[in-house]
């Protein structure tokens, strides 16, 4: 039998490519999941459990929340980037952490077909298909939700005519669960004037007594929480677990698709979110101004090359080495308040912090120069300025 790899997230595409392409195309199926965070052992146990009833000849399950921590969300942290002004890239950057984990177990059991559940419509196909290309050009791709042109509809009537049990109400849909937010398409995204309703969010307000919260950056990345020390990304599952409990972080992103189309989907992503702010918060207090200029422009190349499946190309590479190196002194606390649907930045605590200097207070005293020298410089600064005036006056 013909071996095909299946990138197995245990929704209702995944699940459809795996008994169509077991079923009708008579490949053995070997579904793999790349976990990129969100999901407990027990879920895990489900998907594996779910995939072998479908008809997968064998399950795996990838840990990869500290290869997709260091390879990509940290850098999404030091570029504080939020897809315009909005999204935290919660899919898109997970998407190619997964598919380089798939071609790599894909070569080592030699299959030579890998497939996906993406549609025709959306990024996905694109950074799936690009990895895929680029890193195995010799293995064929298969796609059967993009080359059949399916509905959620008829994907769920074929399920249910070939006695695999969902749970229907909840295929309706297509959520992406990760370390960087949880994504959530259905009926409403698919038009301009309809949000999500509450229901369709996984996590629901359990949390209305505001809630203090400490979180300690070192060098740009999430050290601590409450005084706490952990790993990075262990931090963002402890926040994410603290903060969605007060339904924090939930939005619908409205942006242009890789293949020239306007696309919309809800999401909620409170630790990201969170800790975006409070790492540009902090930046703000211990970066010069140049930095700050520059980083803007870099980071928002850097998450529109990232969204688009270019990771691979050397450019991210030079990104990601001046964003490192803008983080050396980005260290301190900043302090948070948790509300329901919403969090404040209190302010931050740092050693770096530069409005801690001795040269003087904003708007109410100096203590490093004179009137004279504040006179002079001012008359110097608006030379510019009169020369313009001058000769548009004279003209």
């Amino acid at each position: 039998m013909k071996k095909v790899v299946i990138a197995y997230s245990g929704g209702l595409d995944t699940s459809y490519c795996a008994k169509y392409l077991s079923k009708e195309e008579n490949f053995e199926v070997h579904a793999v999941s790349v976990n990129t965070g969100g999901f407990s052992e027990e879920e895990i146990n489900k998907i594996g459990e779910n995939a072998r009833k479908i008809g997968a000849a064998s399950y795996k399950n990838i840990n990869a929340v500290s290869s997709f921590y260091q390879k990509v969300v940290k850098y999404l942290i030091f570029g504080n980037v939020l897809k315009n002004d909005t999204y935290p890239l919660s899919v898109s950057a997970e998407r190619i952490i997964q598919a380089i984990e798939i071609v790599n177990y894909a070569k080592e059991i030699g299959a030579e077909h890998i497939a996906h559940g993406s549609t025709g419509a959306g990024n996905d196909q694109v950074r799936f298909d690009m990895i895929f290309q680029t890193l195995a050009p010799g293995i064929n791709i298969i796609t059967p939700i993009r080359d059949k042109k399916l509905t959620r509809q008829e994907e769920i009537e074929y399920l249910q005519a070939n006695g695999v049990d969902m749970n229907w109400e909840k295929a309706k849909y297509s959520v992406n669960k990760g370390l960087w937010g949880t994504s959530v398409g259905g009926a409403e995204t698919l038009t301009s004037g309809k949000p999500l309703p509450e229901t369709a969010y996984p996590s629901q307000l359990q949390q209305k007594e505001l809630k203090q919260v400490i979180l300690t950056f070192t060098k740009g990345e999430l050290s601590a929480v409450n005084g706490k020390e952990n790993a990075p990304e262990k931090n963002i599952e402890i926040l994410e677990d603290m903060a969605s409990k007060y339904a924090i972080g939930r939005d619908i992103h409205v942006g242009d698709t890789i293949i020239g189309i306007k696309g919309r989907v809800g999401f909620e992503a409170a630790a990201a979110l969170i800790t975006i702010k409070a790492h540009h918060l902090l930046e703000k207090h211990t970066l010069s101004k140049w930095q700050l200029q520059h980083k803007d422009y870099i980071a928002n190349w850097y998450g529109t090359h990232l969204h688009e499946g270019q990771y691979l190309d050397a450019v991210m590479r030079d990104f990601e080495s001046f964003l490192q190196s803008s983080q050396e002194q980005v260290s301190g606390n900043v302090f948070v308040t948790l509300h329901p649907y919403r969090f404040v930045l209190d302010g931050i605590e740092s050693k770096n912090d530069l409005m801690n200097s001795g040269f003087g207070k904003y708007g109410e005293e100096n203590n490093a120069w004179t009137a004279d020298d504040a006179k002079g410089f001012i008359k110097i600064l608006s030379n510019a300025g009169k020369i313009s005036q001058y000769v548009k006056n004279n003209q």
